[in-house]
């Protein structure tokens, strides 16, 4: 499971960086990188926590 968030966490890295360049989603890329930013947060939290 936690792969799995990592996984997600990282194509929405993908996708803002994308987005960001073509200017093309506006305000959605941030709030994707957002939730990527909270997903990789929540891995390493609880990754150093087992």
């Amino acid at each position: 499971m936690r792969s799995l968030l990592y996984l997600i966490a990282v194509i929405l890295v993908i996708g803002w960086a994308l987005g960001f360049f073509v200017y093309s989603a506006g305000g959605l890329i941030h709030i994707l990188l957002v939730i990527a930013v909270v997903a990789i947060l929540l891995r390493l939290i609880g990754g150093k926590g087992v």
